[in-house]
């Protein structure tokens, strides 16, 4: 959103206003304020009108400019009420020279998960990519993925959906028999050398206004565990929170035990030296996963993680 836009909307925010005074503050022609609030309404936002000027009645729940209004982070965002896959696009942008620009869409059509699995990706989901460039070696990279983890399980608790995280990557929200749906996934993507990224993709995909019967077995939605779906504040919350945490890589840790489902949970992970089966005692940093099996500590970089059952510790 171009500076000026930026300004009439904070200006409607708080109105009303009336045009004469909007482009004397703003420097522009009244001819031009008018165009931007008839860019505004184009957009989806409510804006009324009356002698005593304009007024912002209502933001749509999507749309870069709604996302962008209000945002607590400074990311510029482009939005798509469909494409392919927004990790394809945001690493098209990172490869261009971009940061702080994340891709949302409404769906996704080519999505893409973990290991090159297919991610469904319907209507009513919040899809998104953030480009980043941090100023940190490759082999801390993976606190980026624990920290979109942490911002998207964040989000969905204060929609109201209990959601907790399992290792390495995955959202979900326990259910009455011990067990687990999955509410959202993570992808992260990066180039650079040994010491130092030159890029960063986290790609986050959320069910969230889809019913239990649209979606897979073993899936949920925000919707669908009674939280209020609101896609625009989600979204602007998850990249609030993600944002926080990467400008502070050491309070990551600690809040993904918060959040953690995994620990403590008995747990077998596929791994590419062969299957791991132990309990699940702690997560190190940048990510490894300690694992506590008959023959000791392991420590696990990379896996499909599946819990077992409960432990017993009494």
């Amino acid at each position: 959103m171009n500076e000026t836009r930026r300004r009439v909307l904070d200006a409607l925010a708080d109105g009303p206003v009336s045009g004469p005074a909007l482009a004397d503050d703003l420097g522009v022609s009244r001819a031009a304020v008018w165009k931007h609030v008839e860019a505004l309404r184009e957009a989806g936002f409510d804006v009324e009108s009356d002698e005593a000027g304009y007024r912002l009645a209502g933001v749509p729940d999507s749309g870069s400019e709604a996302l962008e209004f209000g945002l607590d982070a400074p990311f510029t965002v482009e939005h798509h009420a469909s494409i392919d896959s927004t990790n394809r696009r945001a690493r098209e942008l990172a490869e261009s020279g971009a940061g702080d620009v994340v891709v949302v869409a409404d769906a996704q059509t080519g999505g893409r998960g973990r290991l090159d699995r297919d991610w469904d990706s319907p209507p009513g989901g919040v899809y998104l990519s953030a480009v980043c460039r941090p100023d940190l070696p490759m082999a801390r990279a993976p606190l980026y993925t624990l920290a979109a983890a942490v911002a998207t399980a964040r989000a969905a608790r204060e929609a109201g959906v209990d959601a907790r995280i399992k290792w390495p990557n995955d959202v979900l929200v326990p259910d009455e028999a011990g067990g687990a749906r999955k509410l959202a996934g993570i992808l992260t993507e990066a180039r650079g050398e040994t010491d130092r990224v030159e890029w960063l993709v986290v790609g986050v995909g959320v069910n969230v206004e889809a019913t239990r019967e649209d979606l897979p077995a073993g899936a949920t939605s925000l919707r669908a565990e009674g939280g209020a779906v609101n896609r625009r504040e989600f979204v602007q919350r998850l990249l609030a929170e993600f944002d926080d945490l990467r400008d502070d890589l050491d309070a990551v840790l600690p809040a993904w035990r918060e959040s953690a489902l995994t620990l403590g949970q008995r747990v077998r992970v596929e791994t590419p030296g062969g299957e791991i089966v132990g309990r699940a005692v702690d997560v190190e940093s940048p990510g490894t996963l300690l694992v506590e099996t008959g023959d000791g500590p392991v420590r696990v970089t990379a896996g499909d993680c599946e819990h077992l059952r409960p432990v017993d510790d009494a």
